[in-house]
């Protein structure tokens, strides 16, 4: 094999070499994005339930008469934004 074959054949390995680790880099490429569509999922879902169950801590402590004012104040300006929002989506499907 003359010099210029052995250049183009040890080219060609190194070219294979590049792909099959090209090829491995997108597979955990895309592992990685699916990991962190699941970790970007339950932290939704863990912000929901902590939203839910700080909700539920404030309509005890009001059922309780446990709140000062600025927490009522608080309570009912988020029922009212609640209340705004139910209207909002009524309205919506009204039209």
């Amino acid at each position: 094999m003359n010099p210029l074959e052995e250049q183009l054949e040890r080219l060609h390995e190194k070219l294979q070499q590049l792909l099959k680790k090209h090829q491995a880099l997108q597979k955990e490429n895309e592992k990685l994005k699916l990991d962190l569509k699941e970790v970007r999922d339950n932290s939704n879902q863990l912000l929901a339930e902590s939203e839910k169950w700080k909700q539920q801590a404030e309509i005890l402590k009001l059922s309780k008469g446990e709140m000062n004012e600025a927490e009522k104040k608080a309570f009912e300006k988020r029922l009212n934004q609640y209340v705004k929002e139910i209207d909002r989506c009524i309205a919506m499907l009204s039209e």
